[in-house]
């Protein structure tokens, strides 16, 4: 008989707003970072009388709080990520997610009650790179995303640590953590926080100097890992995890109260079926041209990159069948919803519209609906 064990939800948060939607759409953890040593610098972060806030919040709530200290440390900035650490123990903080070893190590013999965490950019991709850290005295490894479902399963049926993987959000075009590129094209490493995000720029592809392909030939589509949800907790995942610690409260709220739903579904014993709307939802709060299933199947995933935009394409709502360039009306035929206050884009242009006015059959309305012939301003 298989036994369906209870996984953790664990959400990002760059700011007490993402804590917020977090905890308010059913997340059981969230994971942030400190004002230094975070892999997400650009972040608005926290320093630590806000983590103190928000640890409060979080516990009362019966939500854990997990702070990253995942950057590679200089040997001139172990005694201030060390207090860091300390300091965040003293407030409550639940663990601790590390990618330097030798701070991992000072860690775990200083602080022995505090669970430490290993970060995906230590790149643990197999049973061998768990069990050494397993004996290091790691609690959990958060798994490279390259890993997939059959390897997770063989590493969590071998093992007697905490797994954790990815379940939605951006992924890297190399093996997580070990990205030079934005050193080299940048001058900003990756693994100190400050990635440039070189591969979401346009790329020539050259072959005997003829260009054969071009477009942002390194920019992966976002994880979506709805349908791999069953078979990770019966493999034996202990967390999953929702990338994002730069995205918007909305994000963060819309992100995490789907898989919420859906990890309750599975463990409900209930049928489990995806609502179309909820894919949809999800594609509208942020996607890279539609999702992909990332290195989680067990076959090559052909369709990882997105070669035609880098950054949030939305949903198709329609087709431009006029445009009034003295009124400045456009009027569209809707193959979805539009509502009163939408950002839009049209294709091949870069700027972002806000609907300032929505009609229908000359008549003012708050939202239309697809197959509707209507006129936005």
């Amino acid at each position: 008989m298989l036994v369906k064990n209870n996984v953790e939800l664990l959400s990002p948060a760059g700011d007490l707003n993402c804590v917020k939607a977090a905890v308010q759409n059913g997340a059981d953890a969230i994971y942030l970072g400190a004002s230094s040593f975070s892999a997400r610098a650009s972040a608005a972060n926290f320093t630590l009388d806000e983590l103190k806030e928000v640890i409060n919040y979080a516990h009362i709530r019966n939500v854990k709080i997990h702070l990253a200290l995942n950057t590679l440390i200089k040997n001139n900035e172990f005694e201030e990520a060390v207090s860091i650490a300390e300091k965040a123990y003293e407030l409550g903080v639940d663990a601790i997610i590390v990618q330097d070893l030798g701070l991992a190590s000072i860690l775990i013999s200083s602080f022995p009650k505090l669970p430490i965490h290993a970060s995906t950019q230590m790149t643990a991709h197999k049973l061998e790179d768990v069990s050494v850290l397993e004996r290091l005295g790691i609690k959990r490894v958060v798994l490279a995303r390259e890993t997939s479902i059959s390897e997770i399963e063989y590493i969590c049926r071998n093992s007697n640590i905490e797994i954790e993987t990815f379940i939605h959000g951006a992924l890297c075009i190399s093996y997580s953590g070990q990205c030079l590129f934005s050193s080299m094209v940048g001058g900003r490493s990756a693994n100190r926080g400050k990635c440039a995000q070189a591969c979401r720029l346009p790329y020539g592809l050259l072959q005997d100097d003829k260009l054969i392909d071009s477009g942002y030939l390194l920019s992966p589509r976002d994880l979506c890992g709805l349908d791999f949800i069953p078979a990770l907790i019966d493999a034996g995942v202990k967390s999953f995890k929702i990338e994002g610690r730069l995205k918007s409260p909305e994000y963060v709220a819309t992100v995490t109260r789907i898989y919420r739903k859906y990890i309750d579904l599975y463990l409900s014993s209930e049928k489990y079926e995806i609502d179309l709307k909820d894919r949809k939802d999800l594609l509208q709060v942020f996607n890279r041209g539609n999702f992909s299933f990332g290195h989680l199947d067990k076959e090559p995933n052909l369709n990882l990159v997105c070669k035609e935009k880098q950054n949030n394409m939305g949903i198709y709502i329609g087709n431009v069948a006029n445009y009034n360039g003295k009124k400045g009306h456009v009027t569209l035929n809707l193959n979805d919803i539009l509502t009163l206050g939408d950002s839009i884009t049209f294709e091949n242009e870069p700027t972002k519209y806000r609907v300032s006015e929505l009609m229908f059959q000359d008549k003012n309305i708050p939202f239309a609906c697809d197959n509707q012939i209507i006129t936005i301003r």
